[in-house]
């Protein structure tokens, strides 16, 4: 019993130590597991340390690049400035040569010290490439400042076949020089900012990608850091690609700038398939700017940037280059087509634009050029286009496709606008006729028309046809308008002086509506030439009151209150708005010659004569027939009710010295003039 005793004593203590060493050796390390631990530890370590260091090269190599495209975009800033003040430069030669003046010197001046502190800025930027560049232009720049003045001095003497030698064989080849440098390096650091962009998303693509791993072995750390470090790069790539898309679009209307859509352009023109560019003008966007204000102006521009758009094919390609200049890119399309679709898109923008709690109504006036028929590089087609439009802008065509005879047809229309120029400052090439209105009801005398006359030194008489629609297009006929006022007046006052108070009527243009200070010079006329503001009568169309009909009934009201009588002329030729008509303070109306000459013969043009005399008689007016050339004509009109004619029939236009003679020998039959 007691040996059986002290097996059972002894038997359980060796078991029970080696269970309890067993215990001890499943929770205490061993070095198998410290050597894990330290290599778990360590690897820990490494990875944090590395994802750390990979962070943190990222960052510095995304600010890095950032720095460059924000440098890039700064110097693709300053390029673009001094491209534009390259075009400024050029425009203002171009109206020097149209125009000389004081004030177009001056934008000339203006454009060159733009160039030159854009110069400054990429100098300041850029890199040593951009410097020798900068020296580079500042010569040529110099060579064509040098030229430049040769043409305007050139210019000022009238020396017309000097300035086209010194613009072809000294300025036109400068600048077109120093344009391609400006461009050329305007397009090398948009690619290096496109580079250090892709640069940045290679960046941020290799940290997201050691982020999902840091992540997966639940470095929750790392992946709060790379968190942190993947949106400070994504931000800087965002502002990156926002000073990309700066650099080559505009600012306004979100559409491509200048610069984007001449390499556009560039790519079409080579690729050997053809395409068609469209230059776009908006016709009196000014008035806009000047009768409601930028803020209309600009929301106006935004309008037709997304009405052209839209108008347009998915391919297409619109761009604002400058103010209210839009161009269109047309791949594919040759020009028949292109002229499709620019009447269409011209169609499209004549609709109302509700800007607002205003509506506005627009034109525009549209150039094409085709690739390779009229040039083969964007500066070509550009140009031609530029050329198109504004040759449809003259003739009011809307839509004009180009053609080389417009380079002759720019170089006359530049002549005639600067002979014209010299005949106002001349006294003796323009001068006035007058042509009598007679009262149908007793034959005696209303008043006449006054209607200029040019004769050239040279060229001889110059047929109003042919120069009032130049001057028309440009700021002259304010000029031409109140010159022929000031010799209307002069004759006004020489007839009363001897004993005659004869009504003399001038014809007002479109532009003279809009000129503010339209009523102070009439006003100052009249009092510098003693002259009852009664025996004065302005004639305006129908079309120039449309035009604007707020300002032109503003305008016009103010000329009555004066006394003016006042005219609307050329009746039945336009669209007319009754609304506006009736509201006009305007006492007579003029019936268009062009159905008063066949009114024996048409009975449809009859029927609208008829109508006229009505209206004007309802709407307490006189009413007036231009073009009366036979006593049928007279016999006719006297019988529908009309007041007064014009025309052949009774006298042509003559100066004021035939007029007193026709006066005399029409006195037996013609009663006193009217007062």
């Amino acid at each position: 019993m007691a040996g059986t005793g002290r097996v059972k004593s002894v038997r359980p203590l060796p078991m029970s130590r080696r269970g309890r060493q067993a215990g001890r050796e499943g929770t205490v390390p061993t070095p198998r597991a410290h050597k894990v631990r330290r290599v778990a530890a360590i690897g820990l370590s490494v990875v944090v340390l590395a994802l750390a260091a990979l962070s943190l090269a990222g960052v510095a190599r995304t600010h890095r690049a950032a720095d460059t495209v924000a440098r890039s975009a700064g110097l693709a800033a300053a390029y673009d400035r001094a491209y534009d003040a390259v075009k400024d430069e050029e425009l203002s030669e171009r109206q020097y040569r149209v125009r000389p003046s004081p004030g177009v010197l001056s934008d000339h001046a203006v454009a060159g010290v733009n160039l030159l502190t854009a110069l400054a800025d990429i100098e300041r930027l850029g890199t040593a490439a951009d410097r020798d560049l900068v020296r580079r232009v500042r010569t040529l720049h110099e060579r064509y400042m040098a030229g430049a003045a040769a043409l305007f001095a050139a210019a000022d003497a009238g020396d017309t076949p000097e300035v086209n030698r010194i613009d072809r064989e000294v300025t036109d080849p400068a600048f077109d020089e120093f344009t391609r440098e400006v461009r050329d390096a305007n397009a090398a650091h948009a690619a290096v900012a496109a580079e250090n962009v892709q640069d940045l998303r290679r960046v941020e693509s290799l940290v997201f990608t050691t982020t999902v791993t840091g992540t997966t072995a639940g470095l929750l750390l790392v992946v709060a850091l790379a968190l942190v470090a993947t949106g400070f790069q994504r931000r800087l790539l965002r502002q990156a690609a926002d000073s990309e898309h700066q650099a080559h679009h505009d600012a306004l209307t979100g559409l491509p700038n200048r610069v984007l859509f001449t390499r556009r352009v560039t790519e079409a023109a080579a690729s050997g398939a053809p395409a068609s560019v469209l230059m776009l003008d908006l016709d009196r966007f000014k008035e806009v700017n000047d009768t409601l204000g930028h803020q209309y102006g600009d929301e106006l521009l935004r309008q037709v940037a997304a009405r052209t758009t839209a108008a347009l094919r998915a391919g297409d390609t619109v761009a604002r280059l400058s103010g209210d200049e839009f161009a269109v890119l047309l791949p594919g399309a040759p020009p028949e087509a292109a002229l499709v679709l620019a009447e269409r898109l011209q169609q499209d923008l004549h609709r109302s634009f509700v800007l607002g709690d205003v509506t506005v109504d627009i034109e525009a006036s549209v150039g094409v050029a085709g690739c390779p028929e009229h040039g083969e590089t964007a500066e070509a087609l550009l140009r031609c286009a530029d050329i198109a439009m504004y040759a449809a802008k003259e003739a009011k065509s809307g839509v004009t496709l180009y053609r080389p005879s417009m380079h002759t047809d720019d170089s006359s229309r530049l002549l005639l606008l600067g002979d014209l120029r010299r005949a106002l400052d001349a006294t003796d090439q323009l001068t006035l006729h007058y042509q009598p209105k007679v009262r149908l009801s007793d034959g005696g005398l209303h008043g006449v028309e006054a209607l200029v006359r040019w004769q050239h030194p040279t060229r001889g008489p110059i047929s109003p046809a042919e120069f009032i629609p130049v001057a028309e297009n440009t700021g002259l006929i304010n000029r031409l308008t109140l010159y022929v006022l000031r010799l209307a007046l002069q004759q006004v006052r020489g007839w009363l002086d001897g004993g005659l108070a004869i009504p003399v009527a001038v014809n007002l243009s479109p532009r003279c509506l809009l000129d503010s200070e339209l009523v102070r010079h009439v006003t100052g006329l009249l009092r510098e030439h003693g002259v009852p503001a009664r025996l004065l009568r302005l004639e305006v169309t129908e079309s120039a009151v449309m035009a604007n009909p707020a300002q032109a009934t503003a305008t016009l009201t103010e000329l009555h209150d004066l006394g003016i009588h006042l005219s609307i002329d050329d009746y039945g030729t336009g669209y007319s708005s009754m609304a506006y008509l009736k509201q006009l303070p305007v006492d007579e109306l003029k019936v268009d010659r062009t159905f008063v000459q066949h009114m024996d013969t048409d009975q449809d043009d009859a029927i609208l004569v008829r109508g006229a005399i009505e209206l004007g008689h309802n709407l307490g007016m006189t009413v007036v027939a231009e073009g009366v050339e036979g006593t049928a004509h007279a016999a006719a009109l006297r019988s529908l009710g009309c007041d007064i004619a014009q025309g052949y029939h009774y006298a042509r236009p003559m100066p004021g010295p035939d007029l007193d003679r026709w006066l005399q020998e029409q006195r037996a039959a013609i009663p006193a003039a009217a007062g």
